[in-house]
Order: C-alpha cells, then sequence, then structure tokens
C-alpha cells in the first residue's frame, strides 16, 4: 500500500488484527527485513512495516532526512490508519527513529522494543565515520553496501549466512545514493534520548547483540541501569532479527503481551 505524504509516496503494510505492532526497520534495510517475524506476530497482532525515507519503495523528501523527519512520517501513516496506540519495535536506525516518535507522540506508544540499537548520540569519531561513509557513497554506492552489509553479523555468522547477507545487498543496492547519504546525515545530528528511559510509562525492551560490531556491549548495558529498561542479550551481532531469529521473535512475542 502507498500514503500520499508531502508529495512523495510512502509503501507500507498492514497484515493481522488486534493490538498493534509498528516494525521499523533500521539503516539499508527496508520493510521486507521483517517479513518472517510480521509472519509470526500477525498471527495475533496488527502488524504495520513502514519502508522509510529514501528506503525500499518510499521516495527521498529531502538531502537530509532527520530521526524527526522520520518519525513525523511514520506518525503520519499511523494517523492515516486511524491508530492511536501501538507497541514501537525498531532495529538500529529504526530504534532512532521509534525513540523519536516517544518524544513527540508519547500518550500513543504502548511500548517500545529497541533491537540493536542505542539512545545515545553519536559520538566525534562516531560522526567522524559517518562523514568517511557519505564520502565513500559518493564515490561509489554500490561498493558500500557490499562491504557495510556483511559488517552487521558477528563474524562467524557472515560465512553461516551468506545468502541472507547475499540477499539484503541486492534490497540495499536499489537505494539511491541520496538515500543513504541522507539517513547517515540525520542519524549524524540525532539527540540524546536517555532521558525517555525514565520519564516513559510504557514498557521497554532492549535486545543486545554480544558480538555487535555496529554497537558497544557495555555503553549498550550502562545506558540502561536505574531504569526500568529490561534488557535481553544474544550472543551473536547486529542483526538479531536474522541471527537469533526464533529466540528474536520468542522475545518480541513475550514482550507484546505484556504490553497493555
Amino acid at each position: 500500500m502507498t500514503f500520499s505524504y508531502k508529495n512523495i509516496a510512502v509503501n507500507f503494510t498492514s497484515k493481522g488484527t488486534g493490538k498493534t505492532i509498528v516494525l521499523i526497520h533500521g539503516f539499508l534495510e527496508d520493510s521486507t527485513m521483517w517479513n518472517s517475524v510480521s509472519k509470526e506476530l500477525s498471527k495475533k497482532y496488527r502488524v504495520i512495516c513502514i519502508d522509510l525515507l529514501g528506503h525500499g519503495k518510499t521516495e527521498n523528501l529531502g538531502y537530509i532526512h532527520t530521526m524527526q523527519d522520520q518519525a513525523t512520517m511514520v506518525i503520519a501513516v499511523l494517523k492515516h490508519l486511524r491508530l492511536r496506540k501501538y507497541i514501537l519495535v525498531g532495529h538500529s536506525m529504526g530504534g532512532y527513529i521509534a525513540l523519536e516518535i516517544c518524544k513527540l507522540a508519547p500518550t500513543n506508544v504502548k511500548g517500545l522494543c529497541l533491537m540493536n540499537s542505542t539512545a545515545l548520540p553519536d559520538s566525534e569519531e562516531k560522526k567522524i565515520n559517518r562523514d568517511r561513509a557519505i564520502v565513500a557513497v559518493k564515490q561509489n554506492h554500490k561498493t558500500f553496501i557490499r562491504i557495510a552489509i556483511p559488517m552487521l553479523f558477528s563474524e562467524e555468522n557472515r560465512t553461516i549466512f551468506n545468502s541472507e547477507i547475499e540477499e539484503i545487498t541486492n534490497n540495499a543496492l536499489n537505494i539511491s545514493p541520496q538515500g543513504i547519504t541522507a539517513a547517515l546525515e540525520g542519524m549524524k545530528i540525532r539527540e540524546d534520548y536517555t532521558s525517555i528511559y525514565k520519564s516513559a510509562n510504557f514498557p521497554i525492551l532492549m535486545v543486545v547483540g554480544k558480538q555487535d560490531p555496529a554497537l558497544d556491549y557495555n555503553s549498550l548495558i550502562a545506558q540502561t541501569k536505574n531504569t526500568n529498561v529490561k534488557v535481553v542479550e544474544f550472543s551473536d551481532g547486529h542483526m538479531s532479527h536474522i541471527e537469533n531469529k526464533e529466540a528474536f521473535i520468542t522475545t518480541l512475542a513475550s514482550f507484546a503481551k505484556k504490553c497493555s
């Protein structure tokens, strides 16, 4: 399905009935990353998957897609569907966007799951790496994608999930250089969302990969101290929906049940 938003077409899917779960994909991904998760969850819940700005079949809105730009678009789709209460699940960049939604529309959120994501802003070192990535994308975005995707998996899983890596890479190759750089620019300037951990009046779950190459494990654990955030740890990398698929789906279903 498509929704017209600020003169661009936004692509989304809606499956199942019941309590609403909104699945928000990450950088270099699209809504199809959730196919296995959506298939299971839609047996009991209404599951919404949205292609973010500049990703999948959703067009670009500008040269920078801030987390607020992305969140405002997601909220517009949910309003279009007349959904007032929902559980948010965000992977990586999708987690940053979910946190921004919590800031913009806290009374609409029934629960938040951050999968391989963080509430902290980019460090100065990370911002420099974003700038390097932008240069690499402008030089050859296809090479950038082919290098970036396997690095999201734990080292041993790069061989085990070779076919999945190939599929994700092929999907990512359809993303325009503008869509990639707009996301990198947006992530680079995102704010610190850790205050949401303490202000939220809904359950928060953080799913952590102990061998996540993209996020520091100790930093993830440290930011949840003295909060009500529940942490579930898996032994693998940044792609828990693939590397730990069955355990992740079970964890998510259990979490959704607790969100009233």
